[in-house]
C-alpha cells in the first residue's frame, strides 16, 4: 500500500536486537539523566537542574534576556514550568521578569549579576554531573559523530 504522498514506500522492517537495545535504553536515559544530574546538584547543595539549565541560556542569550516563550523552547518546559522555574530565580534574585519592550504584552527573563555570579557558582557541580552520569560512560566512542547523529535526530522532521 502506498503512502499519504501517493509514492510506494518500502515495508517496515522489524527492529533488530541491538536497534531494540538502542531505542530502550534511550528511552531511560531520557528519563534518567536528568533526574540524576538533579539529584547530584542538589545533593552538592546546588541550583536543581532545571534552574540551572535556565541560567545557562539565559547567560548565552543577547544581553542575557530572553522572552518567555523562547526561554520556555530552549529549556524544552511548557510555557507555564517555564513561569514557574522564573518564578522561584526571581524569588531568589536570580532573574527579572520585565515587560518586553518589542511587545508590552509579552514579557522578557533577565539574567540577573547575582544570577550569573550563582551560575558560576553551580557550574563545578554540574560539570562532574555531567561527566560521572553521562560523558564517562562514553570512551572510546567517537564523541563528535555521536553528537552530529544526536543533533540530525533532533531537528528531523
Amino acid at each position: 500500500m502506498g503512502g499519504m504522498s501517493g509514492t510506494s514506500e518500502a515495508p517496515l522492517r522489524p527492529l533488530n536486537p541491538d536497534e531494540e537495545a538502542l531505542v530502550r535504553a534511550l528511552g531511560q536515559l531520557m528519563y534518567v539523566l536528568p533526574r540524576a544530574i538533579d539529584a547530584d546538584m542538589v545533593g552538592a547543595h546546588q541550583l536543581p537542574f532545571t534552574e540551572y539549565n535556565a541560567l545557562r541560556i539565559l547567560s548565552e542569550a543577547p544581553d542575557r534576556r530572553l522572552r518567555m516563550n523562547e526561554l520556555a523552547a530552549a529549556c524544552q518546559l511548557s510555557l507555564s514550568g517555564m513561569s514557574r522555574t522564573i518564578s522561584r530565580l526571581e524569588c531568589q534574585g536570580l532573574v527579572e521578569r520585565v515587560r518586553s519592550g518589542e511587545d508590552a504584552r509579552g514579557w522578557n527573563a533577565v539574567l540577573t549579576d547575582a544570577g550569573f555570579a550563582r551560575l558560576e557558582q553551580s557550574w563545578p557541580s554540574h560539570l562532574a554531573a555531567v561527566r560521572r552520569r553521562f560523558l564517562d560512560h562514553f570512551e572510546g566512542f567517537d564523541l563528535a559523530r555521536l553528537a552530529s547523529a544526536f543533533q540530525r535526530v533532533g531537528t528531523a522532521d
